[in-house]
């Protein structure tokens, strides 16, 4: 293949009609990086026979080496093909360009997809023929509906029905059509959701109209005087009632939504042995033999439609009158790839059949190599033939030119609703829209851009380091080559564990292959020290043209365009360095115009993981406003080895920090620096990054901290009451002065009120900060650090000032919720008028709730903030100096002591889930005598009070039967019947629970459903490749929190159990084991630990 001339790419970018930027999406080893292989290969860049072998875009060592793919990589590839502009006129040559982003498939990194899908117009999404559809292809089957991408199916591995299931072509015919028809049904679900909420939307906006047309009746009753005889009445409410019944809704049609190989949007292929086909190519192959249309044959060449040997006329199936004909997929499209595999690998122990084979190609009109002939290598005619016959870089990239949208097209039907979703949408430039949704691609046309994530470069891996003049000499080949090795031997020897031996035998190879002296290695040694990293931002330009020079705003995430200078502010950079994107390497460019997906320079420093490029800041977008990726998990506490190497450990935290779209850096209040992972395979990719390129020092990583809630029950056998005379849960609590006294009552929230907090988190969230932006006018106090967090914690989600949640759905669900609740209907009647707060941090599945009758608190779930009356903190000094001080002055104070107390729970200071406080009274007791004033008094009242509720809630905790919530992964599993035993086994071994096992029809493998406790789950995936000698490999996907049902404290104290356990209780407490090691990390008191197991006498040395 020639190589294609960067020089020709950066031409096609300016011809936006020939540019298609697509991503390949997959479950993990479904064959993404495999298929890259061979369209890479079609460019030159490689040879067409390491396709699939060399895995070009994986330029990580770990990933050669686990054979993944871990980071999402940008490539351009040059197409041409023959295309008529019209049916009768002659086939022209056109020229295209194809930005391809190869994404990861593992779970873990997830956040690299949402990266990638973000920038692109279209996708291609892979199925492994054998596996079907797993977790992770649903999950990039929704992204890639979500962002309204337009979707190719392939279905790769095609030749594992041949070669492992041994299936005939009627066989894998039928299994193919279930295969599409599972895909369809994932896509039909996402169509369905959308279909019933729009049709919930229409529905309340019917409810609305009739509303308003009532109220505008019952006016215009009140107000007879004010209205003429013929008044607008009549006729507004005519055209109120008109609209609101007579508008319909408005199907959409889901036609188009789904794969059918007839509409050319299903491939099939073999990625390992190079091969894939259209339904079009063989209506191509067949029209002329048939003499029927190559239109009418494409529909009729996949289904249930049969062709008569005799007539040569195409008939359905309820024409055949029982005659056992095969359907035309079958007879004309499989049993050909059939017979070819058959003559090459089939046969007598695998050599084929020469005879036959040559027969076929003479047929096909095919010419092998005669050296791949004589070298009787099965294999390499296999290859060869097909290659010839049916190649698989034509069927795909030709699929993608004619299905797949160019930019203008796409951002035409995708950039609406993308912009309306935007923070502060209402605020956006009518002209910065226009140039975005048009595709305005001028110089004088705004500029927005959308960086997706940011990459760090090695500064010797960037083109101005890089000596000009095109391909490399021997001696920087051999160099290059040379390093190369090095690197995977080093990787090599870190699993192996034999790191000294083999990295100093890989250098001594290397060193002595190449006739330099011997000082040669310690100079590169300490060039690769000296080698900084640099980040570069992967973007997408939306609109104008952006040229290196150009000063442009960067947006952070948080930005709004309804008030574009609230912290942090934008800041103005210029553009130092505009790259194209060649997977492994980088080409320098002048200027990028709109529609292109590359690299940018200049941003180190401005922007974190993700952001926005605008030429303007009023008026201007955010498209980073909303995060895709999902919130690690995993957190672990680093320390260098050399204390000396702090300073750099920290560097190369936030360095990772912001080039890693999913860790997080964090530093507790212990002094710990903590890294927040996706997953176990995330940390090691995180730990191996921060010691070789980003710290480069050594760094040692503790244990694994997980995530637990606190939480409590009602159960059969409680401890006693603390106060016998007090109900249970109720607590009195009293200052240290004596002189404020609070009694509140703490019971378990129903588990359905719980459920619908957790999922209405950013609704609450979103009406906090409308709440904040209604009583402070959107200031944030600099005094005030925790609010300051909080709203810098709600600010994800968009700005203060937008208003797009209606607090009425909260308000209606939460009365739903608590309606549904059997026991203790009276309790729970009219509490959702009475919710204070939610908690932790404001949005959290935990509610205060104010029952003393005097309405002392402000009502979180009002309609308006008039409605509460003014806050008491902000009333007028002076007259609050002359009054005596209320039990509303005291309010926020007891509403933060809920935050602090349901932030840290009492068993390990872990976060509580499904309680509710009632605050039932606040009494004031001070003394008339005393001289200070009242604003004096609350001054040294307001911690008394904090600490007091505080610590009442925990005793009205603990009061009840405490419970854990264990996080919980869950895990699918496809395995053989061989190793089922071993798997469960492994699964049962670790507190997993078996949820369902599925045999996929067709195939020996089985689909194991189980959840898994996260804290459970650190070594699992290795340890099952082990057991089934790497013929199962798990998929982990954070679920959320699962109670475990057993009391930390409890103690055999019935008969039956003292018999049974004993005194000291001989069955293990699995929650007291999980309790206390959260305790003992945290360096809390861990009650019966014994500091010395064995003491023996102590000698002094002298004695």
């Amino acid at each position: 293949m020639p190589v294609v001339n960067p020089e020709k790419l950066v031409g096609l970018q300016r011809s936006s009609e020939a540019v298609r930027n697509i991503c390949i999406l997959a479950h993990v080893d479904h064959g993404k990086t495999s298929l890259t292989d061979a369209l890479i290969a079609t460019n030159g860049i490689i040879s067409p026979k390491l396709a699939g072998k060399i895995r070009y875009l994986d330029s990580r060592p770990d990933e050669q080496l686990r054979g993944i793919t871990m980071e999402s990589s940008a490539i351009s590839l040059y197409f041409s093909m023959l295309r008529r502009s019209a049916p009768e006129t002659a086939p022209e040559q056109k020229e295209y360009l194809i930005n391809l982003i190869d994404s990861p498939g593992h779970i873990d990194f997830s956040s690299e997809v949402s990266t990638a899908s973000r920038l692109c117009d279209g996708a291609v999404v892979l199925v492994d023929a054998v596996e079907g559809v797993c977790s992770q292809t649903v999950t990039v089957l929704r992204q890639v509906w979500t962002e309204h991408l337009k979707p190719l199916l392939v279905i790769n591995k095609m030749d594992r029905l041949i070669t492992e299931l041994k299936m005939g072509p009627g066989e894998a015919y039928t299994h193919l059509s279930k295969l599409v028809e599972q895909v369809n049904a994932v896509v039909g679900s996402f169509f369905q959701g959308e279909r019933m909420e729009e049709d919930l939307k229409w529905r309340e906006r019917v409810e609305e109209r009739v509303a308003a047309a009532s109220a505008k009746e019952q006016e215009k009753v009140e107000k007879r005087a004010l209205r003429s005889a013929n008044g607008a009445i009549p006729i507004d409410e005519e055209s109120v009632v008109t609209s609101s019944t007579a508008g319909e809704f408005e199907e959409k049609d889901d036609e188009n939504i789904y794969f059918a190989p007839e509409n050319n949007n299903v491939i099939f292929s073999s990625a390992v042995d190079g091969w894939a086909f259209t339904v079009r190519q063989f209506a191509g192959i067949y029209e002329k033999k048939l003499g029927m249309k190559r239109a009418s044959l494409e529909q009729v060449l996949w289904g249930e439609f049969y062709l008569d040997p005799k007539t040569k006329r195409v008939l359905a199936q309820k024409h055949l009158k029982g005659r056992p004909l095969k359907p035309m997929f079958v007879q004309l499209v499989l049993e050909p790839i059939w017979a070819i595999y058959e003559v090459t690998t089939g046969g007598d122990k695998g050599k084929g059949d020469a005879p036959m084979l040559e027969k076929i190609t003479k047929s096909l009109s095919i010419t092998i190599p005669p050296h791949v002939l004589r070298s009787r290598d099965s294999r390499a005619i296999l290859v060869n033939l097909f290659a010839a016959w049916l190649p698989l870089s034509t069927a795909v990239l030709v699929s993608v030119i004619e299905h797949l949208p160019s930019p203008p097209i796409a951002q035409l039907t995708r950039l609406p609703a993308m912009v309306d979703g935007s923070p502060g949408a209402a605020q956006i430039d009518p002209i910065v829209r226009d140039a975005m949704v048009n595709f305005k691609a001028s110089s004088g046309d705004p500029v927005v851009a959308y960086v997706s994530k940011m990459v760090a470069i090695l500064e010797s891996e960037l083109p101005q380091s890089k000596r000009r003049g095109g391909a490399l000499s021997a001696e920087e080949a051999r160099e290059m080559g040379r390093k190369k090795r090095a690197e995977i031997a080093r990787a090599q020897a870190l699993a192996d564990g034999e790191k000294s031996d083999l990295v100093d035998v890989t250098q001594a190879l290397g060193s002595s292959s190449i006739s330099k002296e011997d000082g040669d290695a310690t100079l590169i040694q300490d060039e690769q020290v000296a080698d900084p990293e640099h980040l570069i931002g992967f973007a997408r330009l939306y609109s104008g043209t952006l040229s290196v020079g150009d000063n442009v705003y960067v947006l952070p995430p948080k930005f709004s365009p309804a008030n574009p200078h609230a912290h942090p502010e934008p800041q103005k950079v210029t553009i130092t360095a505009l790259y194209l994107l060649m997977g492994r390497g980088l080409e320098p460019l002048t200027s990028v115009p709109a529609g292109v997906v590359f690299g940018v320079a200049g941003l180190e420093g401005h922007i974190f993981k993700s952001g926005t490029l605008c030429s303007q800041l009023p008026g201007s977008v955010n498209l980073a406003g909303v995060s895709m990726a999902s919130k690690p998990i995993v957190r672990v506490a680093l320390e260098p080895v050399n204390p000396g190497d702090l300073s750099k450990m920290i560097t190369g935290l936030k360095l990772l920090e912001q080039s890693d779209p999913c860790a997080e850096y964090e530093m507790l209040e212990s002094g710990e620096h903590v890294v927040l992972t996706a997953g176990e395979l995330h940390l090691e990719r995180c730990l191996k990054d921060l010691r070789e390129r980003f710290a480069r020092c050594e760094i040692q990583a503790g244990e694994p901290i997980v995530p637990y809630r606190e939480s409590i029950v009602s159960a059969s056998e409680m401890a006693a009451r603390k106060d016998k005379d007090l109900p249970r849960g109720t607590v009195l609590g009293t200052t240290t002065s004596k002189q404020i006294a609070v009694r509140l009552r703490v019971r378990p929230l129903p588990a359905a009120v719980t459920e619908m907090l957790i999922k209405s988190a950013e609704a609450i969230k979103r009406l906090y900060s409308e709440r904040r932006a209604e009583e402070e006018g959107a200031k944030l106090s600099d005094t005030d650090l925790q609010d300051t967090e909080i709203d810098n914690e709600l600010d994800e989600t968009g700005a203060v000032g937008n208003s797009s949640f209606p607090m009425t759905d909260l308000k209606k669900n939460l009365e739903e919720s608590f309606r549904g609740v059997k026991a203790e209907r009276d309790i729970w009647a009219d509490v959702t008028d009475k919710i204070i707060a939610f908690g932790p941090r404001r949005v959290g599945p935990n509610v205060l709730i104010d029952a003393t009758g005097a309405d002392i608190c402000q009502k979180f779930l009002r309609e308006t903030y008039k409605e509460n009356g003014p806050n008491p903190t902000d009333s007028d000094p002076t007259q609050s100096s002359v009054n005596i001080l209320q039990p509303r002055d005291f309010a926020d104070k007891i509403s933060y002591a809920f935050q602090l107390a349901t932030a840290q729970g009492p068993l390990c200071n872990e976060p509580i889930q499904g309680i509710a406080v009632f605050v039932e009274e606040v009494s004031i007791n001070i003394p008339a005598e005393e001289e200070t004033s009242p604003r004096e008094k609350l001054g040294r009242l307001t911690g008394e009070v904090i600490k007091t509720v505080r610590d009442s809630i925990r005793q009205g905790f603990l009061d009840w039967s405490p419970r854990l919530l264990l996080a919980m992964y869950s895990c699918e599993i496809q395995a053989s019947t061989e190793v089922l035993g071993r798997v469960y086994g492994v699964i049962t071994r670790r507190r997993g629970r078996i949820l369902s096992e599925s045999l996929k029809e067709g195939t020996p493998f089985f689909t194991i459903l189980s959840v898994l406790p996260v804290a459970e789950s650190f070594g699992f995936s290795d340890e099952i490749r082990k057991r089934t000698s790497g013929a199962a490999s798990p998929q982990l996907i954070f679920q959320g929190f699962e109670m475990l049902d057993e009391d930390p404290f409890w103690v055999p104290f019935t008969e039956e159990d003292l018999e049974d356990l004993g005194e000291l209780a001989d069955r293990e407490n699995v929650a007291k084991r999980y309790m206390d090691g959260v305790r003992k990390r945290k360096g809390l008191f861990v009650k019966g630990r014994k500091l010395v197991e064995n003491a023996e006498k102590q000698k002094t040395l002298k004695r």
